[in-house]
């Protein structure tokens, strides 16, 4: 199945109202928060590790970088490392690589939020395409993330 209309099929199922924007084709979280004209704090991009050698997916503010020091203690592993494309790409079927949405469960990979995604009324973050972004009311995006929030940003 095609991952925003995974995406879009799960929001409806949980009862969370959406609103789906379309922008010219763009790669980077901060070109797709500029090209809609939001900022890049309330604009969630997916960063992938392996820790351990577990895949697990993080949202951050898209300007902002992991701070892979604090997410090995946060996560008490012993390895953690930035996924390459190889190594999570076939997890997101229908998904633009790169633009998987954050939420972890619709692919059975854990989710972790930084604090300050989890601060706005509203977020953004992209469809699974690089033209396509939804936006939610921060507490549904919350409630159906099925994430932990935690420290993990730095500028």
């Amino acid at each position: 199945m095609d991952c925003k209309v995974r995406l879009e099929q799960y929001l409806r199922e949980q009862d969370v109202p959406f609103q789906v924007q379309h922008h010219p084709e763009v790669f980077t979280a901060q070109e797709v928060a500029a090209s809609e004209h939001v900022s890049g704090k309330q604009f969630a991009k997916v960063v992938m590790v392996l820790a351990d050698g577990k895949l697990i997916m993080l949202a951050l503010p898209a300007p902002k970088h992991v701070n892979l020091t604090n997410l090995k203690a946060l996560l008490g592993a012993k390895d953690v490392r930035l996924a390459t494309e190889e190594e999570f790409g076939l997890r997101f079927p229908g998904c633009d690589v790169g633009a998987m949405p954050p939420i972890g469960k619709l692919y059975d990979v854990p989710l972790y939020i930084d604090a300050g995604l989890a601060a706005g009324e509203t977020i953004r973050f992209q469809a699974g395409t690089h033209t396509d972004t939804i936006s939610l009311a921060l507490a549904d995006y919350t409630r159906v993330a099925d994430a932990q929030v935690a420290e993990l940003a730095v500028a």
